[in-house]
């Protein structure tokens, strides 16, 4: 065996590595089940205690974080919810019992959590307690992965408050 052919073996075994090693950092990172940055567990914890800090006690707003979801509401534009929708509509159907990859939406608004009879939740989504009231949809909304740590759900979330109002809005009128 020359040289050349044990650097390409070499080379070879080194770029499979490198693939291997990327291909899990992206599943993990897509993916992420387990301890957050601190090493605490959030696999059966409830969305509440994901969101609180301990600096600031639950519920309350800081001066940085803008209107609150109710005031929002207050002023949400139900065709711009519509529009918001449209990158929902992929998964979930909005007519009564038209299940998609996610669950249907229909009257989602003050809904228990993971109460559609006949749909496979994943179990993230099982171990949800309450109701999907304004507050819940949009800290969902906001990044279903820091809300429901382990979900199947791909969705990156939506960054704009007003849109996350907007959508949830929209989301109350069907009914």
């Amino acid at each position: 065996m020359d040289t050349m052919e044990t650097t390409k073996i070499v080379g070879g075994a080194c770029g499979a590595l490198l693939i291997y090693l990327l291909l899990n950092w992206a599943g993990e990172t897509l993916y992420h089940v387990g301890s957050d940055a601190h090493g605490e567990d959030h696999a059966a914890a409830s969305p509440a205690s994901i969101w609180a800090s301990e600096d600031v006690p639950a519920g309350a707003a800081s001066a940085s974080e803008g209107p609150s979801i109710e005031e929002l509401l207050a002023s949400a534009d139900v065709e711009k919810g519509a529009k918001v929708f449209s990158k929902c509509k992929a998964c979930h159907k909005l007519g009564d019992g038209e299940n998609g990859t996610g669950p249907h939406l229909f009257n989602i608004v003050d809904r228990a959590q993971t109460s559609i009879d006949g749909f496979n939740y994943s179990a993230a989504f099982k171990g949800l307690t309450g109701n999907w009231d304004a507050a819940a949809l949009d800290g969902f909304l906001t990044k279903p992965s820091k809300y429901t740590p382990g979900t199947k759900m791909s969705f990156a979330g939506l960054k704009k408050a007003t849109d996350r109002a907007n959508l949830i809005a929209y989301l109350a009128q069907i009914k």
